[in-house]
This record gives C-alpha cells, sequence and structure tokens, in this order.
C-alpha cells in the first residue's frame, strides 16, 4: 500500500519536532524506487543524505549507493559514476566497484575501465583466509576447537563473502576484456595480469579457461589447443584434460583418449577424470573395462550421478538387465524428474517383457515432458502390442502433433484409418510421407489407393497419372491406370497397356541381363576364362541387338507379346474390407406374379 505509506510518512517528516525525518525520506525514496519513479527518489535520497550527520558514515554510503543505481535506471550514468566515484575513495565495497565499472562500460571509456577494475580487485574482503583452520599441532584440544569452528555461521558468511567477490570479479573481467584492447584476447591477457598480481590469484585460472570457452564459441580449435600448454601447468589439470577429452570424443577418438590418459594419471580420484576415461573406453566398446572405471568413480565420489548413469547404460549394453535395473532406480531417488531416467527405466522394463510397469514410468516421463514426441510414440506403440488401438491412437496422434515427421507414427496413423475404413482421414497422412519421402513411390500409391476406395475415382485416376509422370517405370501404377481406365471406359487403356507391356518387357530384360551375368561369372569362375568365350560372346550379341531395338521400335514388344496383357495388382493398403450387407433381400423372378391377377383394391385410385 505504497500510497497510504507515502502519506503516513509525509504527516511524520512534517512535525519538525522529529529528529529522525531523515531515515523515514530514506524508506520514501524507497517507495519511490519501487514504483519506478527515478526522479523522486534520486529527490528524496538527497534530502534523506542532508538531513542524516556525517557520524553515520556507513549509512550515507548506502544512501549514495543507491542514488548511484537510480542515476543508471535513468541512464544518466555520468551523475552515476560521482556517486560511485565518491564511495570507492573514502569506503569502497563489491558493490559500489562494480556498478562504477558498469557505468564506464556504458560510455565506453576503457581507461576507466581498466582503473576501476582494479579498484575493485583491492576492495578488502576482511575475513580471515584458511591458515587459521589449520592445526598447528597435535594439541586435542585445538583440533577440537578448529573442528568446530570450520563450518558455524561465521566461517559460513566467509564463504559466502568471498564467492560474492569472486562473482563480481569474474563477471567485471568478462564484460570488459573485449571492450578495453583491439581484440577479446588481448583484454583477457591484461585482466590474467591484473588478477594473478592480486590476492585472487585462483580466478587467473578461471579466466583463462574462459578465455578458450569463448574461443570455442567462435570454433576456433586451434586457439583452444593452444591453451592447453598453460592450462595444463596449473592447479586445474584435470579438469582440463577432461574438457579436452570431452571437446574432441566425437571427432578424434585418439585425441580424446590421450586427454583422458592425462587427466586420469594428474588426478587419480577425480570423478569427472575417471568417467571421462570410461566414457572413451565405452566409446571403443570395451563395456566391461569402462565399467570398471565408472565403478572407481563411484568409490571415490557415491554422489557422482554422471558415473551412475553411464554403468546403467553399459550393464544394459552387457544385457545385464537386473543390474542396470538397479542403477537406474538409485538414480532415480537421486534425481527424482530426470527424463533420460525415467526412459532408462521404461526401457529396460520393456526389455524384460513387462509393458504395464514400462507404460506406467513412461506416464511419469511424459508428465516432465509432456510435449517428448518420442516417448508419446513409444507409449502408442506399447498400447497398440497389448491391443488397446483407442490409447494407442491417442498417444500417436499427440506424437504426430509435437512432430509431424516421423515416418513411423505417420505410417501407424494412416494404416489406424484404413483398418476403421476412414479412407479420406489416412490421405492427408500419406500425403505427408510424401512430402517427408518424395522418392519413396509407395506413399503416393497409398494416396491413390485411399482416393479410389473412398469412391474418389477421378481424383485416384489423376493421382495416378501424376505418379507416373514421376516414376514412369513404375508397374504397380501402370497396372492401376489399366484397370481403372478399364473399368471407367477411357480410350486412355490401350496407351497405358502399350506402356505396361514396354516396361514389363524392360524389366524382364534386366533380370535376364543380371542373371547371365551371374551364371557367366560363374561359369568362367568353374571352366576358366578360355573355355566360354563363343557361348557368351553369342549370347552378347544377341543381348545387345534386344537392347538396341528396344528404344527406337515396338516390335519387340508385339512380336513377343501374343498373350494376354497382365494388369492385375496387389494394392498396398491390402485387401479391402467386405462391407456388411445389412439390406440384403432375395429377388424374386420377374414372372412370379405373372398369372395373377390384381384386384381392384390393389389399383391406385
Amino acid at each position: 500500500m505504497y500510497a497510504e505509506a507515502l502519506n503516513t510518512y509525509q504527516v511524520i517528516v512534517k512535525n519538525k519536532m522529529f529528529s529522525n525525518g531523515g531515515r523515514l525520506k530514506v524508506n520514501m525514496a524507497n517507495i519511490y524506487l519501487k514504483q519506478r519513479n527515478y526522479s523522486k527518489a534520486i529527490k528524496f535520497y538527497r534530502m534523506a543524505l542532508d538531513q542524516i550527520p556525517s557520524v553515520h558514515k556507513e549509512m550515507r554510503i548506502k544512501i549514495m549507493q543507491n542514488i548511484g543505481v537510480a542515476f543508471i535506471k535513468t541512464g544518466q550514468y555520468t551523475d552515476g559514476i560521482s556517486s560511485f566515484e565518491h564511495i570507492m575513495s573514502t569506503s569502497p565495497n563489491l558493490k559500489a566497484g562494480f556498478n562504477l565499472i558498469l557505468c564506464y562500460f556504458a560510455i565506453g571509456d576503457r581507461e576507466q575501465m581498466k582503473k576501476a577494475f582494479q579498484k575493485l580487485i583491492t576492495v578488502p574482503l576482511e575475513i580471515d583466509y584458511d591458515d587459521k583452520y589449520i592445526s598447528p599441532n597435535d594439541d586435542p584440544h585445538t583440533n577440537l576447537l578448529i573442528e568446530a569452528i570450520k563450518n558455524d555461521q561465521l566461517r559460513q558468511m566467509e564463504r559466502e563473502r568471498k564467492g560474492m567477490a569472486e562473482k563480481y570479479i569474474m563477471t567485471a573481467a568478462k564484460l570488459i576484456a573485449p571492450a578495453i584492447e583491439t581484440s577479446f584476447a588481448i583484454g583477457y591477457d591484461w585482466c590474467v595480469e591484473v588478477v594473478k598480481a592480486s590476492h585472487y590469484v585462483e580466478l587467473a585460472n578461471d579466466l583463462e579457461i574462459n578465455k578458450a570457452i569463448t574461443y570455442l564459441r567462435q570454433k576456433d580449435f586451434y586457439q583452444v589447443l593452444y591453451f592447453k600448454k598453460n592450462i595444463f601447468m596449473n592447479i586445474v589439470l584435470a579438469e582440463a584434460s577432461e574438457g579436452m577429452s570431452t571437446m574432441w570424443l566425437g571427432n578424434e577418438f585418439a585425441q580424446a583418449t590421450n586427454y583422458a590418459d592425462l587427466a586420469v594419471i594428474s588426478d587419480r580420484y577425480n570423478p569427472s577424470a575417471l568417467t571421462n576415461k570410461g566414457n572413451t573406453v565405452f566409446a571403443n566398446g570395451d563395456y566391461e573395462k569402462a565399467a570398471e572405471f565408472y565403478k572407481e568413480a563411484l568409490r571415490n565420489d557415491s554422489s557422482c550421478t554422471e558415473a551412475l548413469y553411464n554403468i546403467g547404460l553399459t550393464y544394459k549394453k552387457l544385457n545385464r538387465i537386473d543390474e542396470a535395473l538397479d542403477c537406474f532406480l538409485k538414480l532415480q531417488a537421486i534425481l527424482r524428474n530426470s527424463a533420460q531416467v525415467l526412459y532408462q527405466i521404461a526401457s529396460l522394463y520393456e526389455i524384460m517383457e513387462d509393458p504395464n510397469q514400462a507404460i506406467e514410468w513412461l506416464m511419469q516421463l511424459i508428465s516432465v515432458v509432456p510435449t517428448d514426441s518420442h516417448a508419446l510414440s513409444k507409449l502408442g506403440e506399447l498400447y497398440d502390442n497389448e491391443g488397446d488401438k483407442s490409447q494407442a491412437f491417442q498417444y500417436y496422434y499427440e506424437s504426430y502433433r509435437y512432430f509431424p515427421s516421423n515416418i513411423e507414427v505417420i505410417e501407424w496413423l494412416g494404416a489406424y484409418y484404413i483398418d476403421t475404413q476412414f479412407c479420406e482421414k489416412a490421405i492427408q497422412y500419406f500425403e505427408r510421407a510424401a512430402l517427408i519421402q518424395p522418392t519413396q513411390v509407395k506413399w503416393q500409391l497409398m494416396v491413390a489407393s485411399c482416393y479410389r476406395r473412398s469412391g474418389n475415382y477421378q481424383k485416384a485416376l489423376d493421382t495416378y497419372k501424376e505418379i507416373h509422370r514421376k516414376f514412369p517405370e513404375n508397374v504397380e501404377c501402370l497396372r492401376f491406370l489399366v484397370r481403372l481406365c478399364t473399368d471407367m471406359g477411357l480410350k486412355e487403356v490401350q496407351e497405358y497397356v502399350t506402356k505396361l507391356k514396354r516396361v514389363e518387357k524392360l524389366k524382364e530384360i534386366r533380370e535376364q541381363r543380371v542373371k547371365s551375368g551371374r551364371d557367366g561369372s560363374a561359369r568362367s569362375r568353374r571352366e576358366g576364362s578360355g573355355s566360354g568365350d563363343s557361348g557368351g560372346s553369342a549370347k552378347g550379341e544377341r543381348l545387345s541387338a534386344k537392347l538396341r531395338a528396344l528404344p527406337g521400335t515396338n516390335e519387340p514388344y508385339e512380336s513377343s507379346s501374343n498373350k494376354e496383357i497382365d494388369a492385375s495388382y496387389v494394392d498396398p493398403l491390402g485387401p479391402q474390407t467386405e462391407r456388411p450387407k445389412t439390406a440384403a433381400r432375395k429377388r424374386m423372378d420377374e414372372d412370379e406374379f405373372a398369372d395373377e391377377e390384381l384386384g381392384e383394391d390393389l389399383l391406385p385410385e
């Protein structure tokens, strides 16, 4: 209730007898800041600053910091710089130093960014270092005291303050490094040198790695490889080697293996290094050895979820299904909503031929990732195997809705509508499949068959003609065209009969050529190259003569095709379901009532 609060504060501060008006004006300025009325917030902060005595140094610094933040919100960076510079000269702190860097970055002043970064680095943390937590002797009383204060509230506060300082410094370095020099690499080098000269020397390694990551984002892998020489010489040898191994694992297996070995040698007890080494062995197909590395990683750190997941995959590869399931169930207790873990458990139950459990775990999976098309199609498949077509259709349709390019799902949905005798609805799915696989003639044949089954013969004929235009040598299409043109009494039937004869003849000659080639090669292997030359050449001449005659004339087809054309075909949608005859009745002979005379009462009036 900001308006009521402001009115109440206004009544109080108007009372001249009240000596703490400056403190209340800070509250009023805070309300204006929340309401994004920055000009009034600055005004009241300044009024409060005038009324608060200079002995309250810490409060005055906080008010000036708020004024600086309000100036940043309004884009008045120069005024903000004045406030933060004053704070950094009188009572420096991390927030003011970071905000000062942001202001100089906003106005693009390179030199002042450098100076502000140096000021931020020198801000005293006012905390003790870890030396006091190391026992100087074996005195039991001292050891108990140190053990008691290792994780007390004061120690936790020191950790938080140090972590906050490192976050500000790292963020500031990553922000200004590309802006203070002509290239980001030179800027990073300057920041690294400044950090190395301070008591935050351990952050220099993180900055080096961050520089390498920037090169990775720019896909400059050679610069990344150059950095390994510097990174491997410091305390992050194992982490750097592990990262290099991961980078190479998908490209060069030998490089990945070398870096994984280097990471393990540098720190044998690092679970990440051991897991990555196991990954390289797994990729090489040695699953038993990979499992040993994952087990060692788990012995060093029982909470290493990557190793536990990977050992589950390894047992799955080794067909040790019960052990794999045990691993993933343990992992599921740690990572409750991990989609990968839930899917692996469902997959294992499917392998164990327990579809009910598989369905149950997949239901949990789609509650976590409801738009996962693969999980939805897998649920549809399991319900289909169980004979529950309606539930299978529901999940297949949802899978198609989220990912309409899965050929298996499209084919199932089309077949479902064919089975339920809704051929018109199946057409859209087969058309989608034809768009995805335009070189597969079967989808287009299915579309035409759907039109034919639904009674739209003209559309079916047009579709077959289009298929014939794209696939002129497709025998099935020509047979359908012959049958349809015959049934519809079209004059084009003779043209398609001729084409069908030609295509069948070409197919027969190709088969004979392949067969004779196989027979000739087998004969040459049995009898040697010299015994079959004359017969082979004679056959070759006759076959060549036939092939030369085929394109230019129809004589070979006419002379060899006196028999009736075979226009039989196999419907790609399968045999059509016979519809029930609900209105059938026995036909009566035409002259059944011929001898009977109709009475007057039966004639129309």
